[in-house]
């Protein structure tokens, strides 16, 4: 066997460290070349680190939610040069029918060849070393079973005082807990309060019908599944008006750099995604030239990488412009916060039936607030106002989109 680290890979441009995420194997587990050892968390991405030779993992250096920098060791694993590796360890039953006293089963020839700790442990968990030898691999394989048979006797310890207390006192505990903010958590507050602090950040309100919409695409939407094999959503018909309302208002798809004002000739649209880890923004790159099918394809594409965790570090930067659809959990109206270094941010809410004065009639009809947060250092009102009516105008009457009117 030869030792083999595991270290932290090259971080992507502007990342300094990251924080231990998840580790899949624990000490003692055997281990196939690419099976994936440890998560590792940037602000942005998940890195995933799999192994390089099949082994056994032998030590684990860096514990979960612990900061880790670039070439950092995060444990070592024993790369297996023979077909032969140490077979799986099992406990006999009588392990776990051990008394409460001391065992006096301990063969002072095997413990002399146990390392200082699993001595330590062996007599601090009552376990008979006889039974944890197994082809040389004790030290790697021991140190978790004894734990484990440890914390099972506590358990089981634990369980038979419960049953034996009376009703009246075994009532839920008022508990709490614990647990570190993971390094994305703290890189997004951080990110929000730059937002709230560095900007002088307005909202405006409108209201569109969305019928037309529903309407296009319930009339085409069989035919357009068949034809490019993805269903046809709503998400491509916002994309698309809010990049033609760009076109009409630059000032909302600039940013602003030191004491100069960038405007980006170019449309790479972010769209907020939920996941567990927390709300991120995969950019649809050059949106402006993709077509329906394309946009639809690709933003499902998006989505799905965000919730597996599988996005990388290019997938998630660059954004001239964000648009947040709070409205498939159920929100009415929100005030978005600006995704920096953008200067505007669409939000867009559930779809309600209300009633609505259409030509002197009271008329039912599917209706959905949009709200645009906005950075009023580089965007007026005027502008602001005018984006939301242009945007209205085309969701309104999808034709014009075709039309460039």
């Amino acid at each position: 066997m030869s030792s083999i680290n595991i270290t932290v890979p090259d971080l992507p441009e502007s990342v300094s460290e990251a924080t231990v995420s998840k580790w899949h194997k624990k000490i003692g587990d055997t281990i196939k070349r690419d099976e994936i050892l440890v998560d590792i968390e940037t602000d942005k991405v998940i890195i995933e680190i799999p192994a390089t030779h099949d082994g056994i993992l032998t030590d684990i250096i860096v514990n979960s939610d612990s900061s880790v920098k670039a070439h950092q060791i995060l444990g070592i694993f024993n790369s297996l040069k023979t077909s032969n590796p140490c077979k799986s360890f099992h406990i006999p039953d009588q392990i776990n029918s051990l008394d409460s006293h001391k065992t006096n089963y301990i063969n002072t020839e095997q413990v002399q060849s146990l390392s200082p700790s699993m001595r330590r442990l062996v007599h601090e968990n009552d376990v008979q070393p006889q039974i944890l030898k197994n082809n040389n691999c004790h030290t790697i394989v021991s140190k978790e079973k004894i734990k484990e048979h440890s914390v099972n006797s506590f358990i089981s310890s634990s369980r038979s005082q419960d049953e034996k207390k009376p009703a009246s006192l075994t009532t839920q505990d008022r508990s709490e807990k614990r647990i570190p903010m993971t390094l994305f958590r703290k890189r997004m507050a951080e990110r929000l309060l730059q937002t709230k602090n560095t900007t002088a950040m307005l909202t405006t309100f409108n209201e569109i019908n969305v019928q037309p919409i529903l309407t296009l695409r319930k009339k085409y939407g069989l035919a357009f599944e068949n034809k490019h094999s993805v269903r046809l959503g709503l998400m491509p018909f916002y994309i698309r008006a809010v990049i033609e309302s760009l076109k009409h208002y630059p000032e909302i798809n600039a940013s602003i750099d030191d004491s100069e004002i960038v405007y980006h000739n170019y449309f790479d649209i972010s769209i907020a995604v939920s996941t567990p880890r927390g709300v991120i923004t995969p950019v649809l790159r050059n949106a402006d030239i993709l077509s329906i099918s394309d946009m639809e394809k690709t933003v499902k594409e998006l989505a799905t990488k965000a919730r597996n965790n599988k996005l990388n570090y290019h997938d998630l930067t660059g954004g001239t412009f964000t648009i947040t659809n709070g409205g498939v959990f159920g929100s009415l109206l929100s005030t978005p916060l600006i995704n920096p270094p953008q200067s505007a941010i669409l939000g867009m809410h559930a779809i309600k039936d209300r009633p609505m004065a259409i030509d002197g009639q009271i008329v039912i009809l599917p209706m959905m607030y949009l709200a645009l947060s906005y950075d009023h250092r580089l965007i007026d009102g005027r502008e602001a106002v005018g984006y939301l009516e242009k945007l209205k105008s085309l969701l309104e009457d999808p034709t014009r989109i075709l039309l460039d009117i």
